[in-house]
């Protein structure tokens, strides 16, 4: 097998090296850029270095020409050897034969090897190679052509090269050249794996020279294309790399290129990974096509699995390793099984088989470890496969390598104990072709003595156990730090109790040993223990006696308890109850005295003002819950003017400084109503009251004098509603004046507005009380109030029993209802 090769030294290379004339002036001649014997000189180099470069492409060529013809050479050389086997010929005699059959066939030599290597060996390449050929032929509706074929040939060669490579990075050259770049694949990549999850790669083409260097390692946990097909034990496609965002080396090359990653392994056990990559997005490809890259990733296997360049695998002989780990597993005071694969006549892992089960181990069927020893896993205990996942972890461990550790697993299928199975601790582990598995069974009564002991010194508790007879005493070491004593001296006797305790605590320890000791009843008893330190703690004794059959006793049985933090949390508490009892009394009589004030300037009603012109009603309806006693009021009076003053208003907050600033507020706005200003300057006079003359009093209100003589309503505002004027069948609100509440500046203006009443006009001014919801706008709710203001009464007085009454508000504040009807 030759490939065409292009020779150096051309005559026809003209002086620059490449057959081109020399550069001419626009007007054809030829420029002379330097003396003749200059140029004459740089002609012959250039001429030299187009020679040179053509002499290594010349030498590169014959290379490649060689290594195809040493590849091609490997394979009809096999296929001459399996002639002699078949024919019983010499050496000679069949490559002759070899030479007619491939005249006779129509075929080179290379392809009818190919085929004859396919039928002998009827392998994993020669079934690739058929059903590739099978549906060629069904495809092109006749026979497979040679270019058909030259897929055997491609794999065969591909699997020569392979096996006479001296390393990873020769099988991954030779696979990219040979079987994967006729497929579309750009670059290839085998990564071995490691015992911790880590990839190294072994082999590499087609990445260039930066990017194998960066990729060299890959530690644990890093999630690449190889690490998924690694997790899932199977062939990962991924059709363009950049779509899943799962980094990989060569993914900056070609970002949106296709991704095949392929387990690479033998007999059930991993060896590495195979990932060839595409330069552009994967397409679906045949099922031809994933069997021969499923074929060279096993190819793979089998030469990272024996990396030297011997024809036949040479392996040592298991058994030193596997005495060596049945040495451990008998060393090791936990059950243990040592496995080894147990592969089908076609290699595949199908079971483990049981080399040896150490003196620990006690099969739940009774079974001697002589009838377990050389049985196979799934034969011997089924449920392995099911329970747990044992079996399927016992896989993956050999496969991989990863070691497996898990605490508190159900191990059922080979313990017998179940209830004591639920607390094996579990360790799987790969040694060379072996597997080690390793379990624990936690001692349950162990584990309950250490619930105990951990409870005991939780709850400072101590034990004791006194025999009467022998006078023996036995306490636990935690009895030891409650009486402050030494672990080597002498247990305090129960009789004795009475002289470590508080002399105020002699009559409460004698009534509990007259009831354990004399008259054999289970007692217990508090007292204070006054320790040798001089540190006095609090002490429960709970004690039982032993009797036997004629009542005498034998025996007492207790426990002494540290109750110094519950006795000294009870006082606290006790304390804090007697403190949280006198606040209340304090509070409810403050609230008391708030609400009585309250009430004695704002009572509920009160009796109708006598004004010419003007019926006047007022409403107060204090707030449900006493300790929210308000600083809601109200006002109506007839000045020296004989005009009358109107106004309500609402003070910031609850309680005794709420009703104080009301007080402040009211008596202030009827002072200087008597000055017979307008209502926009009274609240501008009463804002500075309330910033400067009180601690720092907010609040809001409405303010209106009304003129009888005229049927004149002057009004102001100060962060309030507007009032309500009901006017026949219908209520409207009062413009919205500008107006900042009260106390909130030093100084501050406010507008004022008229409004000319007619007979029968009814005015209502309210305080936020009356309308104010949790769950409903303020604007819902006076239109709510415009609703009810609209329903006909037979007076004023049954005006406002009825407004506060349907009134939805649900704040649980004060409210404050004024109203006036025109006569």
């Amino acid at each position: 097998m030759s490939v065409p090769h292009r020779h150096g030294g051309d005559p026809a290379v003209g002086p620059r090296g490449d057959g081109a004339p020399p550069p001419a002036d626009p007007a054809g001649a030829v420029t002379a850029t330097a003396p003749p014997d200059t140029e004459r000189r740089a002609a012959e180099d250039r001429s030299s270095v187009g020679r040179l470069a053509a002499t290594v492409e010349r030498l590169r060529g014959e290379v490649r020409a060689a290594h195809a013809a040493a590849e091609g050479r490997a394979l009809i050389e096999l296929a001459k050897g399996v002639i002699v086997e078949r024919l019983g010929c010499g050496p000679a005699q069949a490559a002759r034969q070899l030479a007619v059959l491939a005249e006779q066939a129509g075929l080179s030599q290379l392809e009818l090897a190919a085929d004859i290597i396919n039928q002998a060996s009827r392998d994993r390449v020669s079934e690739v190679a058929d059903d590739f050929v099978r549906r060629t032929a069904a495809e092109a509706g006749g026979p497979a052509a040679g270019a058909d074929a030259s897929v055997a040939v491609r794999l065969r060669t591909a699997e020569s090269a392979a096996l006479n490579a001296g390393d990873s990075q020769a099988v991954a050259e030779s696979l990219l050249a040979h079987a994967l770049a006729p497929l579309g694949a750009c670059a290839v990549a085998i990564w071995t794996t490691g015992t911790d999850s880590s990839l190294t790669l072994r082999g590499h083409a087609g990445f260039g020279e930066d990017e194998p260097a960066r990729w060299r390692y890959v530690p644990p946990g890093v999630a690449t294309a190889a690490r998924q097909a690694l997790a899932g034990r199977r062939t990962v496609w991924l059709p363009s790399l950049g779509s899943t965002g799962i980094p990989s080396i060569g993914h900056a090359r070609h970002p949106d290129g296709g991704r095949v990653v392929v387990p690479a392994g033998t007999g059930g056990r991993i060896h590495g990974v195979l990932e060839i990559c595409w330069p552009r997005p994967l397409d679906p490809q045949p099922q031809a096509v994933q069997r021969q890259i499923e074929a060279l990733a096993e190819l793979c296997a089998h030469t990272l699995e024996t990396p030297s360049a011997h024809p036949v695998p040479v392996r040592p002989a298991p058994s030193d390793a596997l005495s060596e780990l049945v040495e451990l597993a008998d060393g090791l005071y936990d059950p243990v099984l040592v496995l080894t694969p147990h592969l089908d006549i076609d290699g595949h892992l199908r079971d483990f088989r049981i080399r040896h089960a150490n003196a620990h181990f006690q099969d739940p069927a009774g079974r001697p470890r002589s009838a377990v020893d050389g049985a196979l896993l799934l034969e011997a205990y089924p449920t392995t496969a099911g329970e747990s996942e044992l079996f399927e972890r016992i896989e993956r461990v050999y496969a991989t390598g990863e070691p497996f550790r898990a605490r508190r697993t159900s191990l059922t299928a080979l313990v017998d104990q179940v209830p004591l199975a639920s607390a094996a601790d579990i360790s799987i582990s790969r040694h060379g072709d072996s597997v080690l598995l390793v379990w624990r069974i936690e001692d349950e009564s162990a584990r309950l003595a250490s619930l105990l002991q951990h409870a005991q010194r939780l709850g400072r508790i101590g034990g004791f156990e006194e025999d009467v007879l022998t006078g023996e005493i036995t306490w636990n070491g935690q009895l030891y730090d409650l009486f402050g004593r030494d672990a080597g001296e002498a247990p305090v006797s129960v009789r004795a109790l009475t002289s470590h305790a508080h002399p105020d605590d002699a009559a409460v320890i004698g009534r509990f040993l007259r009831a354990v000791l004399h008259q054999g009843r289970p007692g217990s008893a508090n007292f204070r223990m006054l320790r040798r330190d001089g540190v006095t703690r609090h002490i429960r004794v709970i004690a039982e006696p032993t009797v036997d059959a004629d009542r005498r006793l034998l025996a007492v049985r207790g426990a002494y308890q540290d109750i110094s933090a519950q006795h000294w949390t009870e006082v606290a508490l006790a304390a804090t109850r007697d403190q949280l009892a006198v606040t209340e009394q304090e509070s409810a009589e403050r609230n008391r005295l708030t609400l009585q004030l309250q009430h004695a300037i704002m009572p509920p009603t009160r009796a109708p003002l006598a004004a010419p012109g003007l019926d006047v009603a007022v409403r107060y309806r204090p707030a449900e819950t006493e300790s929210l006693v308000g600083g809601d009021w109200y006002d109506a009076v007839v000045l020296p003017s004989k005009k009358i003053l109107l106004c309500v208003g609402d003070i910031a907050g609850h309680g005794i400084g709420a009703a104080t600033g009301m007080v402040v507020l009211r008596n202030a706005l009827r002072g200087l109503a008597v000055t017979g200003a307008g209502p926009a300057q009274l609240l501008s006079w009463l804002n500075s009251v309330a910033h400067h003359l009180t601690a720092q009093v907010t609040a809001t209100a409405v303010c209106g004098v009304f003129d009888p003589g005229t049927r004149t309503l002057r009004w102001a505002r100060a962060g309030h509603l507007p009032p309500v004027l009901v006017r026949g069948p219908r209520a409207t609100a009062l413009p919205m004046l500008q107006g900042m509440l009260l106390g909130a500046l030093a100084e501050a203006e406010y507008d004022e507005a008229e409004i000319q009443l007619e007979p029968d006009d009814t005015l209502l001014m309210y305080t936020d009380g009356l309308v104010e919801r949790r769950d409903t706008s303020v604007h819902d709710s006076v239109t709510q109030l415009l609703t009810m203001a609209q329903a006909p009464a037979e007076n004023l007085e049954r005006r406002l029993d009825l407004l506060l009454t349907h009134s939805k508000s649900d704040t649980d504040d004060d409210t404050c209802l004024i109203g006036v009807r025109v006569s």
